[in-house]
């Protein structure tokens, strides 16, 4: 059985804001517009856009405000604009009328400069929710994103956490993954009934701090 299917990623981060166990682990979201962007690329200097429904990576945007200029970058790709006018009306094209969201920038803790994040796959067995993975996803050189489909690399989560962070925190911070994805599921389990499958995608910053990128009801 398949189980529930939910497509939106706004749907699901609001599921899991209304839970105070988890809620401070998501990244500032909010719909798209010109004015949420705008307000947050001040406060934060550097958000990423994707869109409410699809996967993959795909049509994954971030977004930069560096003094007075602004740029995105779409893949390795990236455009810079003197005003942030003509940088809306660029990223209206690109998001070619599909809806998106803003997500707060995380500045997550990387390998020789390259983006790591996690992926945290579970199933449904009986009335148990099961681990089936727990991996690290370091992005393509020159690339944000991790997408194993966008030249991503798998590696062991312990790999991971050990060479972007500190060797001292791999089990502590796999525990608190793990925590977190108990917490998780059973909201989602509670929002959702019907969901079977369930994936995490995990950043963890500098800092060591862990936040809820994205929830998926169908991983790969």
């Amino acid at each position: 059985m398949e189980g529930t299917q939910v497509a939106s990623k706004w749907l699901k981060t609001e599921a899991l804001l209304s839970d105070a166990r988890v809620a401070s682990h998501i990244p500032l979201t909010r719909m798209y517009s010109p004015a949420h962007l705008l307000q947050m690329l001040n406060e934060f200097g550097f958000v990423v856009i994707k869109p409410v429904v699809g996967g993959g990576g795909y049509g994954v945007i971030k977004v930069t405000k560096t003094h007075s200029f602004y740029s995105f970058t779409s893949l390795s790709s990236t455009r810079t604009f003197s005003s942030f006018q003509t940088l809306a009306r660029a990223l209206g094209k690109a998001k070619k009328k599909r809806k998106y969201l803003i997500q707060q920038g995380i500045h997550l803790a990387t390998i020789l400069g390259r983006p790591i994040d996690y992926r945290v796959k579970v199933v449904k067995k009986d009335s148990t929710w099961v681990f089936r993975a727990i991996v690290g996803r370091l992005a393509k050189d020159g690339l944000f994103v991790t997408n194993l489909s966008k030249g991503g690399t798998q590696l062991t989560s312990s790999e991971a956490l050990g060479l972007s962070l500190s060797e001292d925190v791999v089990n502590t911070k796999r525990e608190e993954m793990k925590q977190l994805t108990r917490i998780c599921s059973e909201i989602m389990e509670s929002k959702f009934p019907g969901v079977g499958r369930l994936g995490f995608d995990y950043g963890i910053d500098r800092e060591g701090f862990i936040w809820i990128l994205e929830v998926n009801t169908r991983p790969r």
